[in-house]
């Protein structure tokens, strides 16, 4: 389906510039939210964030200050001017945040991966005209994404934006949550109307991480950011580590470099002219290799060999690899280039051999 989009901003908000959501990862207590907030409000931050319930993955955490949270932030409305957005899981939390004015809602990466849960918000939200932000699911899946968005929009809710936030891995390397860039690419790609927000703090998951991604987010074109930002980050009661304060997030937000996306693009014609023959040629070479490839199959259904020849396998990835870091590019990204050949090659010779 295609979704039905309205505008996400709220008066007040500059649709020229990166919309900015920032807070603490939790509401811990009324000075720790207000202290934030009032500087937060300094910085020129429009948009205020904090959890007041925390989905943790193991028991025993600190899982929210629950309802109670809710009175801080009508406090921080009232006092700061700030708009207030906080993360709902289930109809109880939409109908407390409701009665409490809240104005942004954003459904977590949890709560999106299951089709049941998004469905009850959904339901919840019939008829409500609230911004409602769905991050996407913890694994790779951006159908997963798609769909929660779609069952929102079914119930009525026009006003949508996706929170990208990393997706999680057995593999843990620099990042707490890989960035995969490619999957909130395409997903601008399906749906060009809808807007993209990063949240640099659960890709990162160490605050020194916060500025480079920032950046990244404006370079591929992301509407906006929500950032986690506490008062004493280094005594928050989760996510410590990912959290910065608001000076250093304001000096953050000052560096920040935002492309001009409505310029002339005249003067890349001819580079985009390069592009264009370059890939035709990958695709006139690519033809040859598979015609080959189909005489292999030949060869191999006469001998009665099988398809899948592991050494050689291995070997091509190896080589490539290596040819791709002797030639600037990152030897993974060969790799999975070749991959994907190969599994088109062993696809065609799988069409010969079952003739």
């Amino acid at each position: 389906m295609e979704l039905t989009l309205e505008s996400i901003l709220l008066p007040g908000i500059d649709s020229q510039k990166p919309m900015i959501i920032a807070g603490p990862c939790s509401a811990e207590t009324e000075e720790q939210v207000m202290e934030t907030a009032t500087s937060l409000a300094s910085k020129g931050v429009k948009i205020f964030r904090a959890g007041i319930w925390k989905p943790r993955t193991k028991p025993g955490g600190f899982e929210g200050i629950g309802i109670e949270g809710l009175e801080w932030m009508r406090r921080v409305k009232k006092e700061t001017g700030m708009y207030v957005s906080t993360e709902v899981a289930t109809p109880k939390h939409v109908e407390a945040a409701l009665e409490a004015n809240i104005d942004i809602l954003w459904v977590g990466a949890r709560t999106s991966a299951n089709p049941f849960a998004v469905q009850e918000l959904a339901d919840s939200l019939k008829g409500v005209d609230i911004p409602v932000l769905v991050k996407n699911p913890v694994n790779p899946d951006l159908e997963l994404w798609i769909g929660a968005m779609e069952r929102l929009n079914q119930a009525g809710v026009k006003r949508l934006g996706a929170i990208h936030r990393g997706f999680s891995s057995y593999d843990k390397k620099i990042y707490r949550n890989l960035p995969q860039w490619h999957i909130p690419i395409e997903l601008r790609r399906r749906i060009p109307a809808l807007p993209i927000i990063c949240d640099p703090s659960h890709i990162g998951g160490k605050r020194e991480l916060i500025a480079p991604l920032c950046q990244q987010a404006m370079d591929l074109g992301f509407n906006g950011l929500i950032i986690e930002s506490h008062c004493n980050p280094d005594c928050a009661w989760s996510d410590a580590s990912q959290q910065v304060t608001p000076d250093v997030l304001d000096y953050i937000l000052n560096l920040l470099v935002i492309r001009k996306e409505k310029q002339t693009t005249e003067n890349l014609h001819e580079l985009r002219r390069q592009i264009d023959e370059c890939d035709n040629s990958i695709i006139d070479v690519l033809a040859k290799r598979m015609r080959v490839a189909r005489e292999i199959g030949t060869y191999k259904k006469e001998h009665n060999m099988p398809i899948l020849q592991t050494d050689r396998y291995n070997e091509i990835l190896d080589k490539r690899g290596a040819q791709g870091a002797l030639c600037g590019m990152d030897a993974e990204f060969i790799k999975k280039v070749f991959e994907a050949i190969h599994e088109e090659s062993v696809r065609q010779q799988m069409e010969i051999i079952n003739k």
